[in-house]
């Protein structure tokens, strides 16, 4: 019988100098793809995009506007990797976290890697500039769900913005919002019985200062072709399967509202029971995210050829 495989798409946070060049290398369909992108992109970031995700030489990999079609551009080329080298069975489902969620449309077919890509390289500019715009900030919050969103209530002063912006795992939630109130969370932490760690991020992702990034998003989007999906995707908003009705706006809403990644995982544990689970370069964070969610599913790394 045909394996039945289910696919995880990084998103921001797991870029690293070195991503993708092991596959760049070892394969010369993960090297079209790079090369794809390079002439896309152009000098748009400053250097060619491969070159900033094999040596990062300017330090600035970790740049929303770079770091998302860097991302993006090293998961494709890994998938495209991995066929070409023999992994064999019929896609039937996949998934992306936040930026991952533009990998996975590209595979079920949404829109081409360059139409993706494109957008991808305008959704990171945006909100590079949205973060920079306002000062803001993340937290996240280790031990106990509930007592997170009780934080994320008790820690608000006044007009100051605090949300829920991630729900990773069950355990795992981040807070975003405004700096002050992501220090006092910090500070109520403990007497709460939790951790609680201010992030090093550029701005407050998915919460209300992303505003004029999911207005861009909005202009973006409705100049694109969307296709309807050929495979099972789920949404980081609804924590359901996308439909091409309600693609653009959930697109549009994952920018400012919560990415409820643990409740995906958890229904996609369930319903692609018996499949083979596959995580795409650069590897590590969604396999140790389904860990804390389903222990049962064991998902395979691929952030170099085997």
């Amino acid at each position: 019988m045909t394996d039945r495989l289910v696919v995880l798409c990084p998103g921001q946070g797991a870029q690293k100098a070195g991503m993708g060049k092991a596959w760049f290398d070892a394969s010369s369909a993960a090297r079209e793809i790079f090369e794809k992108a390079d002439a896309v992109l152009g000098d748009s970031l400053g250097l060619p995009l491969s070159e900033i995700c094999f040596s990062d030489p300017n330090g600035e990999i970790n740049k929303t506007n770079i770091s998302q079609p860097a991302i993006y551009t090293c998961s494709i080329a890994s998938w495209q990797g991995l066929r070409e080298q023999g992994l064999s069975g019929d896609l039937v489902a996949t998934a992306g976290l936040s930026l991952g969620e533009y990998t996975a449309l590209h595979l079920a077919g949404v829109f081409t890697f360059e139409e993706g890509l494109e957008l991808v390289a305008t959704r990171g500019r945006l909100m590079q500039e949205a973060a920079e715009a306002e000062a803001s900030t993340m937290v996240a919050v280790i031990g106990d769900d509930e007592i997170a969103l009780q934080l994320c209530e008790e820690a608000k002063e006044g007009d100051e913005i605090l949300v829920a912006a991630n729900f990773n795992a069950p355990g795992q939630t981040v807070l975003s919002g405004s700096i002050s109130a992501c220090n006092r969370v910090a500070e109520m932490a403990e007497e709460k019985g939790v951790r609680a760690t201010v992030l090093s991020v550029a701005g407050a992702f998915h919460s209300p200062f992303m505003a004029p990034a999911a207005g861009g998003m909005q202009e973006a989007l409705a100049k694109a072709t969307l296709n309807a999906p050929k495979i099972d995707v789920w949404s980081n908003v609804t924590a359901e399967l996308h439909t091409l009705e309600q693609m653009q706006e959930c697109l549009v809403t994952q920018i400012t509202g919560s990415v409820r990644w643990a409740q995906s995982c958890g229904a996609m544990a369930t319903v692609y029971d018996g499949c083979s689970w596959h995580e795409l370069a650069p590897s590590g964070v969604l396999r140790g995210l389904m860990r804390r969610v389903n222990r049962d599913v064991k998902v395979l790394p691929h952030d170099e050829p085997k």
